[in-house]
């Protein structure tokens, strides 16, 4: 027998859990059972709107250890001081299915990392592919269209995943990336993680460098085959939550090492790639790895709807010493992704315990849905004031970068995006690229039009004339004779 007490959302003792107050044994139930409206009003509002991008995940705790001390580059205390440990909170994701998906559909997966600093929690938002489809934000709506449901048929509609990709050529590195072995991890936790946009690094005395963040994962990168993802996803939807969950409840803790690479600010105007387009890497050779320290997962969640479903990342939640670079969809994402949480969780989403920073923020945010706390009690409310308010700390003001041009629509000035998806495709194995090209023709065979399909194959012959030629056997059609 329980000791603790049944009572409403409000405090008081439920005197009946089991039967409505209705008016007499068959009557029509009565508006005053308030305890029986708050029950069904309260079930009715248990699921907030999912998200509409990486709605499917899992998550858990765990902590990041600095292994090499990056001062020399940056004064963001997380990544200084060898040995310093720092909380965290990470989720993993699928991107385009809803929350009842299967987990071992082909997909990019979300790799989004929360450190709870001295300075403030720092967002860091990636997937687990170092590129994208789409380097500009104003086109990531209509990608995403194309990856949901048709509007009229409310089926996925292969017709315009292709043709959207074959009309936005940029996709094709991340498309090979995709229909690769890597666009199948064999769990979250054999596949690496990746910032994949482009970062600002400044250090105490303000210098400056460009960076990009690799997270490696220890257990080494696993992938599985396109009928093994299939057989799972019938027969258990939720392989990987339920893989993360059992290895660190048996103490497997799962680990990666973080590694950046640097470039220097004036490297952006020679280098051969836009550095700040997110549909490039940058070259190993030209910027190597430089290892910063390793995460560890070791504790579950208590709650998956507290923790998970209302944990919350956005890009633009940084710490002193990091700052956004020009990438114009890092850019979007900067808005984006804090907007998308005001209207799913709330505008107070950051005072949930999962998302609450672990030092006092003080502010002059007030009121709001769901403000729980004591809402600044009668503290000033605006700044300036005279009355001892939170004020402005200098320091953190971000660095100075020059600027300059027309205000127009403008494209990213560099128009190759073959080079390197081909040489993506040539680094692949013989067995690789026959998994690829099949995966590739099983996925555009059902397209409607044969001109998308066209259109599609002569990108991959521009990226490799073998890459294409393959495609387009494999589907039956002419081979570009010239592109």
């Amino acid at each position: 027998m329980s000791s603790k007490k049944l009572t409403t959302s409000w405090g008081a003792p439920v005197g009946d859990n089991q039967n409505s107050i209705t008016a007499g044994q068959r009557g029509p139930t009565l508006i005053q059972d308030v305890y029986l409206l708050e029950k069904l009003a309260h079930f009715n509002r248990e699921r907030v709107p999912e998200r509409v991008v990486h709605a499917k995940g899992g998550g858990a705790y765990g902590y990041f250890e600095v292994t090499n001390d990056m001062s020399k580059y940056t004064k963001a205390q997380v990544f200084n001081g060898v040995g310093k440990r720092t909380p965290l909170f990470i989720r993993f994701s699928t991107v385009a299915g809803e929350l009842g998906s299967a987990d071992t559909v082909r997909d990019p997966r979300g790799f989004a990392v929360k450190f709870y600093t001295e300075e403030g929690n720092y967002d860091l938002v990636g997937n687990n592919t170092p590129i994208f489809f789409i380097r500009d934000a104003i086109k990531f709506p209509d990608f995403i269209h194309t990856q949901k449901r048709d509007p009229k048929t409310h089926l996925k509609n292969p017709t315009a995943v292709w043709d959207f990709w074959s009309l936005s050529p940029e996709s094709l590195h991340q498309v090979t990336y995709l229909m690769g072995d890597r666009g199948l991890p064999a769990t979250w936790r054999h596949m690496n993680g990746y910032g994949s946009h482009t970062f600002k690094w400044v250090n105490a005395e303000g210098e400056a460098v460009w960076v990009k963040y690799h997270f490696k994962t220890e257990q080494g990168v696993k992938n599985i085959t396109q009928e093994l993802a299939d057989k799972l996803a019938g027969e258990n939807p939720d392989y990987h939550i339920e893989d993360l969950y059992n290895a660190i409840e048996n103490g497997d803790f799962p680990a990666w090492k973080l590694y950046v690479q640097i470039m220097p600010l004036e490297d952006a105007n020679t280098y051969k790639w836009d550095p700040f387009d997110v549909t490039k890497v940058w070259s190993h050779k030209d910027y190597p790895l430089i290892e910063v320290g390793r995460m560890v997962l070791d504790r579950n969640p208590e709650n998956y709807f507290a923790e998970v479903e209302q944990a919350t990342f956005s890009p633009g939640q940084m710490v002193p010493g990091v700052e956004p670079s020009p990438d114009k969809m890092l850019q979007g994402r900067l808005f984006a992704y804090s907007d998308a949480h005001r209207y799913r969780v709330g505008a107070n989403h950051n005072l949930l315990p999962v998302n609450r920073p672990r030092v006092e923020a003080s502010n002059y945010f007030r009121d709001g849905n769901m403000r729980f706390d004591g809402n600044g009690g009668g503290s000033v409310y605006y700044e300036p004031n005279s009355f001892g308010g939170p004020t402005e700390t200098p320091e953190a003001k971000i660095t100075a970068y020059p600027v300059s041009g027309v205000a127009e629509s403008v494209a990213y000035d560099h128009d190759d995006h073959y080079t390197q998806a081909g040489d993506l495709y040539r680094l692949m194995s013989e067995d690789e690229r026959t998994r690829l090209v099949n995966t590739i023709v099983n996925a555009m065979k059902p397209v409607a039009k044969e001109e998308i399909k066209l259109r599609q194959i002569a990108h991959f012959y521009k990226a490799d004339p073998e890459y294409g030629t393959r495609v387009a056997e494999g589907l039956g059609l002419a081979v570009p004779q010239e592109v």
